[in-house]
């Protein structure tokens, strides 16, 4: 079972205060993931962005495709995300786009490119960018988006990041974001592995296949090999 950490990182040359949970002053981790496909976390920050000037932006890194989940297409990504819920784009972001375009072929942004815009956007409203899984991007890629975010940071003092990830990796995020970083240690118990072993069960298509006597049989065989720690 992985066991996952959350951190939270806001503009701040101090640490955030209260417990470690907390988000800035009026923020919560509530939930990392729900048994469903979606995040709880984005989910809520969605909710709260109906009506209000905030932006939310997230990432998802899948091990099955990371060698083309550069940090050019992830930070690329969260950036047309941001944009795209402006009402008017600014010019100067308008001209950048603009300006490659007239280039044969019309070359994208690079990523330092990417970033002075991420910051102007950023810096408009109140923005929130979640990236989930990042323990599953390439090694090499790592360093560079971390780096990436740390600048859109120091930019914006109404930005909020959130990372999800393995803690083998939480090391590498601490040396970006040091104090500003508020860490959350995530791990799932018994009961919510055998909640989410029974979703997926009930959504089987083969439902004449499964009694009790399986699923009791299945849910056993997958929790005896879960690690204590």
């Amino acid at each position: 079972m992985r066991h996952y950490f959350a951190t939270v990182i806001q503009q701040s040359e101090r640490p955030i205060s209260g417990e470690k949970q907390s988000w800035g002053r009026n923020w919560r981790v509530v939930a990392l993931i729900s048994i469903d496909p979606s995040s709880l976390v984005v989910d809520r920050l969605c909710d709260k962005a109906k009506g209000q000037s905030m932006a939310v932006a997230c990432f998802y890194v899948d091990f099955a495709v990371r060698e083309e989940q550069s940090p050019t297409n992830m930070l690329g990504s969260l950036l047309k995300q941001i944009v795209a819920g402006l009402e008017r784009i600014p010019e100067e972001i308008r001209e950048t786009f603009q300006d490659h375009k007239k280039v044969i072929g019309g070359r994208g942004l690079r990523v330092s490119e990417i970033v002075k815009v991420l910051q102007t956007v950023a810096s408009l409203r109140q923005t929130f960018i979640c990236v989930d899984a990042l323990d599953e991007c390439v090694e090499c890629y790592q360093p560079e988006v971390l780096d990436s975010l740390r600048q859109v940071l120091e930019k914006s003092s109404s930005t909020r990041i959130f990372l999800t990830a393995r803690r083998h990796i939480r090391g590498e995020m601490e040396r970006h974001f040091g104090l500003r970083a508020a860490t959350l240690s995530i791990k799932p118990s018994n009961n919510d592995i055998v909640g989410y072993i029974r979703m997926r069960l009930s959504k089987d298509r083969c439902r004449e296949a499964m009694d009790g006597g399986l699923e009791a049989e299945i849910i056993k065989s997958i929790t005896k090999n879960i690690p204590e720690t």
